[in-house]
């Protein structure tokens, strides 16, 4: 994830973003944003010393309509539609949550602690997981045959291949070197900044007991 700004707006780093109008996405999208807007000490209520928070849709209208300064954007998908759109990467200044030290874990598999002692669930979770990882590596290897089945199977008609593929190379960046465990210095780093909101924050207390690697250890073992 990551704010992509036009350039003309002289934008270069996030001090300049006071003043400014900010594209988010919400339903959860949110907190890493406002646990960044907090650690800069700029208020979300917009002036002249703030910024004003557009509510953005899951498209880049607002920047293409320069009804915001910045838009919230994934690398692999919301900033390429940016340049299809006609804006040039020289136009552009990205600002990742990665870098920024505020990105948080997004999708994840989820269970019941409870069902974690059940050895036949802990297995089919392990087969889901393994099967999983094994179309990951081959969407990985066959970018444009993956590309072809999500177009066999757009009921809108509105993806196109190009896009497709760029957005499986685009991915395979993110999981390059990765063998689908999860990343604890990361989950620390997403408590960390869930709970860094300002005045209110995501959660209230460091989480116990919230991940394991029981279903990924079995599924590396198979």
């Amino acid at each position: 994830m990551m704010l992509t700004c036009r350039k003309e707006t002289g934008i270069k780093s996030p001090s300049d973003f006071k003043g400014r109008t900010l594209g988010v996405w919400f339903y959860g999208n949110e907190y890493p944003f406002l646990s960044w807007m907090s650690k800069l000490n700029i208020p979300t209520t917009g002036g002249s010393d703030g910024v004003t928070v557009l509510k953005q849709g899951f498209n880049v209208d607002p920047i293409l309509q320069k009804q915001a300064d910045c838009v919230s954007t994934m690398t692999y998908n919301e900033y390429w539609q940016i340049i299809d759109a006609g804006l040039g990467a020289d136009e552009l200044n990205v600002f990742k949550y990665e870098d920024q030290g505020v990105a948080t874990l997004e999708d994840g598999l989820y269970v019941l602690e409870k069902n974690l002692s059940d050895p036949a669930f802990v297995d089919k979770m392990a087969r889901f997981v393994k099967a999983s990882m094994k179309g990951w590596a081959w969407a990985r290897d066959n970018q444009e045959a993956a590309a072809d089945i999500v177009l066999d199977n757009d009921a809108t008609g509105a993806q196109t291949k190009k896009h497709q593929v760029r957005m499986m190379g685009e991915i395979n960046k993110l999981t390059a070197g990765s063998n689908g465990k999860l990343d604890v210095a990361a989950y620390e780093r997403t408590v960390s900044t869930l709970m860094g909101g300002g005045s209110d924050p995501v959660i209230s207390k460091v989480p116990t007991g919230a991940w394991t690697h029981v279903v990924i250890d079995k599924a590396l073992g198979m």
